[in-house]
């Protein structure tokens, strides 16, 4: 833990303390001082390597008026740890499932997130990944360096479809790219897609099992969830197309971490690319680090300068907001920001 206190506190009002723990915004927070100085703000830096547990958030129970997290455990147990102090929770990014809402809204802790913040940049993640493993390039790659010549079959998109479970921003944008390349294209989603969205993009939206027997790459894009907690297990892996690869940018607890490992294993699925992992960082032993046909990410899909910087004064701004602090000009809105921010909380990953 790191308290980055400011100068004395302003004449009739204490300063406000702020948890932040979002390892995103942690480097770029030195950049904002002045403003946080000026509103009173004093940051308490805790050092987190992908997210702090319910336990590790404890050591701060009682003790801030804000925060500004990652995919931290806030729990219903943590949350009224933190009440009444805790005013606001600022999410920086847009999925929220590490947050008990109903536990917020009962204990008056608002949740504030950016919406979309992402959308282009995963979406332009999956397509690489189909890229990559269409194509074959990292494998053609790595038997060239090597010093092997050996040639490797590969296949156009156009010979390829695609199946999207969770068709809302990231899943429309892949969706849209893949048309591109004139992939035949499969939707599945628990809400009723646009008819207009569906002409535009050619997707044909199906039952899930249709959708994993007819689809050679399934990206999922849904939220996390009770209903889509290892929605894709040991029976729906067995459902999907041979030769098939799965790519996972959502939550990694959407997938059976343990039957997707089987099915690589045995060679019922031809590969995986996984940017999130039910338990983050991936553990040293897991075999899906040793495994030739599995592309690994460290939850890095969402990597864009210019998305970053948008959700880092998004995140500030709804910090403010939460508290009840004037929104300084250079907090308001920023050119590139895919969604105006409000309190209002949309749940997309």
């Amino acid at each position: 833990m790191r308290r980055v206190s400011q100068s004395a506190e302003p004449k009739g009002r204490p300063r406000l303390q702020v948890l932040v723990s979002a390892p995103y915004f942690i480097p770029a927070a030195p950049r904002f001082a002045l403003l946080l100085e000026q509103a009173g703000l004093d940051l308490v830096i805790a050092q987190a390597l992908e997210r702090l547990s319910e336990d590790e958030l404890l050591r701060f129970a009682g003790q801030v008026d804000g925060a500004i997290c990652g995919d931290d455990r806030f729990s219903r147990r943590v949350l009224e740890a933190f009440a009444p102090r805790l005013r606001v929770i600022s999410k920086w990014g847009t999925g929220v499932d590490s947050i008990d809402r109903p536990a917020a809204d009962d204990l008056g802790v608002q949740v504030r997130n950016t919406p979309g913040a992402f959308t282009q940049a995963v979406a332009d993640s999956v397509m690489g990944y189909v890229l990559a493993f269409a194509r074959q390039l990292p494998w053609l790659d790595g038997t060239m360096k090597s010093g092997t010549w050996q040639k490797r079959p590969a296949r156009t998109l156009a010979e390829c479809s695609l199946g999207v479970i969770g068709v809302g921003r990231i899943g429309k944008a892949v969706l849209r790219r893949a048309r591109a390349f004139s992939m035949r294209l499969w939707g599945n989603d628990m809400v009723e897609v646009n008819e207009d969205f569906q002409v535009e993009s050619g997707v044909r939206m199906t039952d899930l099992d249709e959708l994993l027997a007819e689809s050679d790459f399934v990206s999922l894009h849904c939220d996390l969830n009770a209903s889509s907690r290892h929605l894709i297990d040991r029976p729906r892996l067995a459902r999907m197309k041979s030769g098939a690869v799965l790519i996972n940018t959502a939550r990694g607890a959407v997938v059976q971490e343990e039957a997707l490992i089987e099915a690589l294993q045995s060679g019922a699925l031809a590969g995986a690319a996984l940017d999130v992992f039910e338990e983050e960082p991936l553990p040293s032993s897991s075999p899906l680090r040793t495994m030739a046909q599995v592309m690994l990410a460290p939850h890095n899909a969402n990597a864009s300068r210019t998305a970053w910087e948008a959700v880092h004064r998004s995140t500030l701004r709804h910090l403010f907001e939460g508290l009840e602090l004037p929104v300084p000009i250079d907090l308001q809105a920023t050119p590139g920001e895919s969604t105006p921010a409000g309190a209002e909380v949309e749940i997309e990953t």
